[in-house]
């Protein structure tokens, strides 16, 4: 229920970076904010980037030990948040001194050396995402990475003089962060929401107050259920939809409902989409994420060799908006990028002949969870720290409000039964909600293959068998 014009968020946001040079905070120190959407966190990455500051977005959804991680990994400097949501923080032990929002506004402003010109290859965020391993990896955004990303988007989307990005994904995913970006490059208001409510996200766009909106799956089913006969206004242009596969019935009911839905495949790593689907390819190329973004490059790779059209093999992809690298992971690097800089995503897939893209598999095992990604690993690494647990696997199963949720195999010691409640609490403790499995399967045994390897598809073939 506010107004802020540009240049009031550029004053507010030279206010704030004044008071945060008296921490003393300077070009180059990395900073961890934990904050939910609000003005506040707009100004507050604004202050950041005035002074030079890396910034460090956490998942506010994130389990303490889960946060101490990424705070250490960083090698963070201080952490910003406000005075509700330090009650969370207190209990835990970060190594680094916590400030307050409420707490910084009555500090001293001090006079400090504004950044008026950045150089593209300055790192401006480095955001964290599991590995394959289970520990997280903190990806180095430049501000050449997210200047690109909007523009690679502008020359697909196009400007209008009426745009208007409504925000209701999370500003310290790419998803949001890219939005913030976009604003001040097109020019352009964005219609922040501290929360996802289909009734409020559904009245703005009726009554014409953004054109475009960023959402995942989950969120899209709940607007068009709420929609009901209603329709968006004439101005609405694009509904930008990622964070995994769409069904069909969704895909038609907005085609019959004129709703423009554009399906993108992009990953923390590329600063957003890299790949997107245009509304009129949707039903035509079904399934598809669509193609590279200018002036970026995708293809499928099998070895050192580019896979024919609907070959499967690994999608790579190139271009400005690709990350920097993962920050003091140079195994990670090296694994991951090739001499020429293709980065290699660890995702499957395919391209038809006409140069569609088709995403097989987000990195293999990846569950996304209502736009959140669970690795398997790391939900696997807690449970085996369980007493009673001897090995244990974890798998996305299909579930009508999040589109996948974790189920757990376990084999326990002494084949004994562990009460589910006992297994909740225990991860409770050590991860995210939305993390800790939704189905619990005890076995004798977990499916290997020949190396030792458990076999991921035999489980799923349990699970539709029980």
């Amino acid at each position: 229920d506010q107004k802020i014009t540009f240049q009031e968020l550029y004053h507010a946001a030279k206010s704030m970076a004044g008071k945060l040079a008296g921490i003393p905070l300077k070009r180059g120190d990395r900073v961890a904010v934990y904050l939910n959407n609000s003005p506040e966190t707009v100004i507050l990455y604004h202050a950041l980037m005035l002074l030079g500051c890396v910034m460090i977005p956490l998942n506010t959804r994130l389990h303490q030990r889960e946060l101490q991680f990424q705070i250490e990994d960083s090698e963070a400097k201080v952490l910003l948040t406000i005075e509700r949501m330090k009650e969370k923080l207190d209990s835990g032990r970060f190594p680094i001194p916590i400030f307050t929002l409420e707490t910084i506004h009555d500090l001293q402003g001090e006079e400090f050396a504004e950044v008026e010109e950045l150089s593209l290859d300055d790192v401006c965020t480095i955001m964290y995402t599991s590995g394959t391993t289970g520990l997280p990896k903190g990806v180095q955004q430049t501000y050449g990475n997210h200047f690109w990303s909007a523009i690679g988007s502008a020359l697909n989307l196009g400007i209008g003089e009426k745009d208007c990005w409504l925000t209701v994904v999370p500003l310290f995913h790419i998803s949001g962060f890219s939005i913030i970006v976009r604003s001040v490059v097109y020019g352009i208001p964005m219609l922040l929401f501290d929360h996802f409510d289909e009734e409020k996200v559904n009245q703005a766009l009726i009554k014409g107050k953004a054109t475009i909106i960023s959402v995942v799956t989950v969120m899209l089913q709940r607007l068009i259920n709420q929609l009901g006969e209603r329709e968006y206004s004439k101005d609405f242009r694009c509904a930008l939809l990622g964070g995994g596969p769409v069904p069909l019935s969704l895909l038609e009911y907005c085609k019959e409902k004129n709703i423009p839905v554009f399906q993108s495949y992009g990953l923390t790593e590329t600063s957003s989409q890299i790949v997107t689907l245009s509304p009129e390819d949707s039903l035509v190329k079904l399934g598809s994420a669509g193609k590279p973004l200018f002036p970026c490059q995708v293809k499928i790779v099998n070895g050192n060799q580019v896979a024919p059209a609907y070959e499967v093999g690994e999608i790579a992809v190139k271009g400005p908006n690709v990350m920097k690298g993962y920050f003091q992971r140079d195994d990670a690097n090296r694994n991951s990028f090739t001499g020429d800089g293709w980065f290699l995503t660890g995702d499957l897939g395919y391209m038809d002949e006409e140069g569609f893209l088709y995403v097989m598999d987000r990195r293999a095992d990846l569950i996304i969870s209502g736009g959140e990604n669970i690795y398997p690993a790391e939900v696997e690494n807690v449970l085996v720290a369980h007493p009673g647990i001897q090995e244990a696997a974890v798998i996305g199963i299909e579930d009508s409000h999040w589109g996948q949720v974790p189920c757990a195999f376990y084999v326990s010691k002494g084949g004994k039964d562990i009460p589910v409640e006992e297994l909740i609490r225990f991860c409770q403790s050590h991860l995210a909600k939305y993390k800790i499995p939704k189905k619990w399967i005890r076995i004798n045994e977990l499916p290997k293959n020949a190396s030792n390897k458990i076999v991921r598809r035999l489980l799923k073939e349990k699970v539709h068998d029980l």
